[in-house]
């Protein structure tokens, strides 16, 4: 199977990889049994991360890192509960089409739009892609990613592929640079462990 860009799609261990990267969305779930934590790259990034926001005064921390798919079920249903579904969708993930359950993604200090305008957040957007992180939900790009702008929300790419869709401030995502779709209507099979 290919992208619309002509990126080869492959599934491997409850999880689809498009041209060797982790892909969690909308149509590319997870098996309920992948994850067991950050993976040591993604941890290892993120300290160095931290670091050097600490070097300039900045205060960087992991509000919410790992999540299972069977916590993810319990959060998205609260959600779903509270809101609606369609309201929850926006801004929740389903369970298994959650980037926490990957090992890569993570959440930054305060869960709320204002973390954009404080100093830790402008120096992330500016500057996760130097650590192998992209801002995973860039303002403006709901209708591609299908969630609301998250400047909290962090991803582990890789340095090389992070730069490129950091694309000089003008944050690409991951579907974008890819040629995929984020739409439940679309979801893939869920991918069995091997």
């Amino acid at each position: 199977m290919k992208t619309e860009k002509g990126f080869e799609v492959t599934e491997k261990k409850g999880a689809y990889y498009i041209d060797g990267v982790l892909m969690v969305n909308k149509t590319y779930p997870l098996s309920p049994e992948y994850g067991d934590g950050l993976t040591p790259e993604t941890e290892k990034a993120f300290e160095e991360m931290k670091a050097d926001g600490e070097k300039l005064g900045l205060g960087l921390y992991n509000s919410s890192g790992f999540r299972s798919y069977d916590y993810q079920n319990k959060i998205y249903n609260e959600y779903v509960e509270e809101d609606g579904r369609d309201v929850a969708d926006t801004y929740s993930a389903r369970p298994g089409h959650s980037e926490h359950q990957s090992g890569l993604a993570f959440d930054l200090n305060t869960i709320s739009d204002e973390f954009a305008d404080t100093e830790e957040g402008k120096w992330v957007n500016d500057n996760c892609w130097k650590y192998g992180f992209i801002l995973r939900f860039p303002k403006g790009k709901n209708h591609i990613t299908g969630y609301k702008y998250e400047p909290w929300h962090m991803r582990f790419v890789g340095r090389e592929l992070a730069e490129k869709m950091y694309n000089g401030g003008d944050w690409l995502t991951l579907e974008e640079y890819f040629g995929v779709d984020s739409c439940y209507e679309h979801t893939l099979a869920s991918p069995k462990n091997d």
